[in-house]
């Protein structure tokens, strides 16, 4: 913004040469305010400038669709996660499906409601079987935590972060089809006040060209993307390392034992 200088005249009785003078004193302090409001309003705009955030595109500033999992973590900007966190995540899908993760070169025993503490940053392969209407089918989507969740100290495994898969996402998967979901908490301040159970989810289904991410900063925190295709293990040993991005630990949790009945 420039501001535009204010001139004002003054009518003095003064000898002829006294007025040459005078005119080009005021001549000079005329051009020197010009050049003083010129720098000031330069230097304001300069200001301005580096105040406004970067463009992005319209796209998350740490995350695109065409990033390949991990890449987050990669990123400058995540030195505010909270690397080597061990974040409860609950796995549950349609009636019979079992869910697994990697183990000693295998993979851990199948549970229809797997729950394990899995670190914040690394991203995991897991595995599908019992499958709806696809006998011997399997599936090895990834899961990428790029957030966490704060419950009260003592109450971590009560309040996991829930990657609910349905029926249609998995059928579009053995299609041949790429189904990303994003999990996000929802903003307290606009969240709609149902409750709901940890195996219940309502997803929002977005265009291709849309941003998942972006969709999901927009209404609230995104905490973790789950990628969801065909690919299968390698038959070559020496890429399983690649293919299960280098097996990162994660922690069982283990569901305790019912109290017997009292007679």
């Amino acid at each position: 913004m420039q501001t535009r200088p204010k001139t004002i005249a003054i009518a003095i009785d003064m000898p002829e040469s006294s007025h040459r003078a005078g005119a080009m004193v005021c001549m000079f302090a005329f051009l020197l305010l010009i050049i003083l409001s010129s720098s000031v309003a330069g230097l304001f705009s300069s200001v301005a400038g580096a105040a406004e955030p970067l463009p992005t595109g319209g796209r998350h500033p740490l995350y695109h669709k065409a990033l390949p999992p991990g890449a987050i973590w990669q990123s400058p900007a995540a030195v505010t996660m909270h690397q080597g966190a061990f974040q409860p995540v609950a796995f549950s899908g349609p009636e019979g499906t079992e869910f697994s993760l990697p183990l000693a070169g295998s993979h851990a025993e199948s549970e229809p409601n797997l729950m394990a503490g899995l670190m914040v940053g690394a991203v995991y392969r897991f595995r599908i079987t019992g499958i709806p209407g696809a006998i011997g089918a399997e599936l090895y989507p990834t899961v990428e935590l790029i957030g966490r969740t704060y419950p009260p100290p003592g109450l971590e495994t009560l309040y996991p972060i829930p990657i609910n898969l349905s029926e249609t996402d998995l059928e579009e998967a053995l299609d041949g089809n790429l189904v990303t979901r994003v999990i996000y908490l929802e903003d307290p301040q606009t969240a709609i006040p149902l409750a709901q159970q940890r195996t219940e989810s309502r997803p929002i289904d977005i265009p291709l060209d849309q941003d998942a991410l972006a969709t999901a900063d927009s209404l609230g925190r995104p905490i973790a993307i789950v990628r969801l295709g065909s690919k299968s293990p390698p038959r070559n040993p020496a890429l399983e390392s690649q293919f299960y991005f280098g097996f990162p630990a994660w922690a069982p949790i283990y569901k305790p034992d019912p109290a017997p009945q009292q007679p």
